[in-house]
């Protein structure tokens, strides 16, 4: 039986909260993946974020913005054209329909504005509750827990929850910790789930968290085997960058967006 099942609901909050503590140390520049200037960005981005990678979105948005700036001039936009930017993302034309019908509730609902308001923010398209709490927590400063793969796959082996139902899984989480810890325990979860704690081969003897994890073992536990299996700025090689991040966590964002623009240029 996962040591998870025998522990009483108070030594689960406990571990719960030495995890988040140790991710807090470990991951002090942690924070959204996604660029963005304003909630409608965000919420354009974070729907185009389904089923492909935060990077890819980074670089095609950026494009998207620059032709839409606004959910007027998104509510406006060809349908053909607006296929052609986004469709390195795949599923390119289910997310365009989103798109559009989502700005043209804001404009015809909202007068053009991202609500602020969960209730709101899911009846747009292509919204649900893990898009409207990533936009509620990194947009508007209000606390929520944002349940993608990464987080669903940790809260199960940390014993925080057995389901794999989004929304259970957000709730059960939601007991363990104080409203002011759940957006930036969202961030942590996910930067643990990118960089170590793998899907198919988590790098158990480096993770940071392995004495209060009851799934250590079912991957690499072998410290410098695991070492090699860590990604990001945490994979040999990267110590430069890390250094940076560590140094300067109020820009880790920007010092991100830099890197990457470094290495796609290199790879050119």
């Amino acid at each position: 039986m996962p040591a998870a099942v025998a522990e009483t609901p108070l030594a689960l909050k406990r571990r719960a909260r030495r995890i988040n503590k140790e991710l807090a140390e470990k991951y002090p520049y942690a924070h959204a993946e996604l660029d963005f200037r304003n909630p409608f960005e965000l919420v354009v981005a974070t729907v185009l974020s389904a089923q492909t990678t935060d990077i890819l979105v980074n670089q095609v948005t950026k494009i998207l913005f620059a032709r839409y700036p606004d959910a007027r001039a998104m509510a406006e936009a060809d349908p053909a054209e607006l296929e052609a930017i986004i469709q390195p993302t795949g599923f390119y034309r289910a997310k365009a329909k989103n798109v559009l019908a989502l700005s043209n509730r804001l404009v015809d609902e909202f007068d053009g504005e991202v609500p602020g308001r969960l209730e709101d923010l899911v009846t747009l398209p292509g919204v649900g509750r893990k898009t409207a709490n990533v936009v509620l927590g990194n947009a508007f400063g209000v606390p929520g827990i944002t349940v993608d793969t990464h987080f669903g796959r940790l809260a199960r082996r940390f014993g925080w929850t057995a389901s794999e139902d989004p929304v259970k899984i957000e709730f059960d989480v939601a007991e363990l910790f104080e409203p002011k810890d759940w957006t930036m325990l969202s961030h942590r979860v996910v930067f643990h789930g990118r960089r170590i704690c793998h899907a198919r081969r988590p790098a158990c003897g480096a993770c940071p968290v392995a004495n209060w994890c009851p799934s250590y073992g079912m991957g690499e536990t072998d410290p410098a085997k695991a070492a090699k299996l860590l990604k990001y700025e945490l994979a040999p090689g990267q110590e430069e960058l890390l250094a940076k991040l560590l140094a300067e966590t109020s820009r880790a964002a920007e010092i991100r967006m830099q890197s990457q623009l470094e290495l796609r240029t290199a790879r050119k």
